[in-house]
């Protein structure tokens, strides 16, 4: 094999290692984001505890507060400091937040606990799919960021498993101290295998430093060197330049409307499903289906991508997006019902990523994470807005109503991501 191959076959090695170690990552982080809606119903049930249904959408609302603050504030500092720092940092701090909420002796305890779980989800997400996108090759970035999000469902399924099986044998608590379990096995790991994007460092002249990981992993440095024009300033205000302000704003929508699907449809699926007749085991194990299908969907949605297009794929999810959630509004036999919520959930959660996958190809290395974190964090006044009005429904008993303005909000993210013109020149990914 010629050194050239060598360091082609250490460079894909390499950007397996970092996907498998990311999505790890991002699989707790759906556990903790998701593991709520999965115990909610017994959380409702424990009288002792005293928290109201619309008490949980506030604490719903609570963690996805959290979640905004840490995206928009992690994705500047990531573009200063590094990725891998940052996603260390939202690891850590979301895995103390769950200790805290296992230990709540209150209600107001518990939601100070999951906004602070949100802060750390918030800031862990964009700085992942940044480095991993940056260790991707161009022939695959689509499906490496799509891959590395099959994990939040996969942390989803987990958590609709345990909502049935470890919260009932041992309560609601217990759940949480799971999720508290990465700090002492897995962070160490990280800390140890994770390396910094040498595309950050590079745009960041810090060319020692990325020399430096490239020699411990046989990869070419000059394989991961960004465009010249990736080289420009980052910073805010280099998402706002006259060739970008409209995508960015058009982006922040969609984003808007798919986290609001996102947070909404997680948080209060299994207490909608249960308003429409269905019993508790059947509501929280839809839950668990909708993130199976997203799997699914996500791999499905990642490869197309990287062959159509993430834009054209994700107008076309969302739009079915809308249908499927419509059709959960209605009744239907269980069995249609569970391929119905199946298929949203491949539909749902691909259609967000395919945003996140979009963006990387819009802004160059030097604001990528910045670009990243804002359109994850002003999506996340949707998933602020989501679960609130999914609560403010069901204590008004519409679930029904709830599923038809979920519905809408998928037609929204079609209609801003189909104004968004083609990426800039420069980017190796297709859009």
């Amino acid at each position: 094999m010629s050194t050239l191959d060598k360091r082609g076959s250490a460079a894909m090695r390499l950007s397996v290692a970092v996907t498998a170690l990311c999505w790890v990552l991002v699989l707790l982080d759906g556990l903790d984001l998701f593991v709520y809606g999965a115990i909610l119903p017994r959380v409702l049930e424990d009288k002792s505890f005293g928290l109201t249904a619309a008490g949980a959408g506030d604490i719903g609302s609570f963690t996805t507060f959290g979640m905004l603050l840490g995206a928009l504030g992690a994705g500047m500092i990531t573009d200063r400091v590094g990725r891998r720092k940052i996603v260390i940092t939202g690891v850590t701090v979301f895995s103390l937040a769950s200790a805290v909420c296992a230990l709540a002796p209150t209600v107001e305890v518990f939601g100070a606990a999951r906004f602070v779980a949100g802060v750390g989800l918030g800031g862990l997400l964009p700085s992942a799919i940044a480095l991993v996108m940056e260790y991707a090759p161009s022939w695959r970035k689509n499906l490496a960021v799509t891959v590395v999000m099959t994990a939040h469902q996969a942390g989803g399924a987990v958590a609709g498993a345990l909502g049935l099986s470890v919260a009932e044998s041992l309560g609601w608590r217990s759940v949480f101290w799971l999720g508290a379990a990465p700090l002492v096995i897995v962070l160490p790991v990280v800390l140890a295998m994770l390396p910094e994007s040498v595309t950050f460092l590079l745009a960041k002249g810090k060319t020692a430093k990325a020399k430096a990981i490239a020699g411990r992993y046989g990869i070419a440095v000059e394989d991961f060197a960004p465009e010249q024009d990736e080289r420009q300033r980052g910073g805010l205000a280099s998402l706002f330049t006259p060739s970008l302000r409209l995508t960015t704003l058009l982006f922040w929508i969609a984003s808007f409307a798919g986290l609001l699907l996102v947070y909404g449809v997680s948080t209060w699926l299994p207490t909608m499903m249960r308003s429409n007749g269905y019993n508790l085991g059947s509501a929280v194990s839809f839950l668990l289906v909708i993130n199976v299908g997203g799997i699914g969907g996500m791999l499905v949605a990642g490869r197309l991508a990287d062959r159509l297009g993430a834009r054209p794929v994700a107008i076309t999810w969302f739009v079915l997006t809308a249908v499927g959630v419509a059709l959960l509004a209605l009744p239907m036999p269980l069995v249609v019902t569970y391929i119905v919520v199946f298929l949203t959930g491949a539909w749902l959660f691909s259609a967000q990523t395919l945003i996140y996958a979009s963006v990387g190809s819009y802004y160059a290395a030097a604001s990528r994470a910045t670009a990243l974190g804002w359109v994850s964090g002003i999506g996340r006044f949707g998933a602020v807005f989501g679960p609130w009005m999914g609560g403010l429904l069901v204590a008004n008993q519409l679930s029904g109503f709830g599923f038809v303005v979920f519905a809408i909000a998928g037609v929204l993210g079609a209609a801003m991501i189909a104004l968004i013109r083609r990426a800039p020149s420069y980017t190796a990914a297709t859009v």
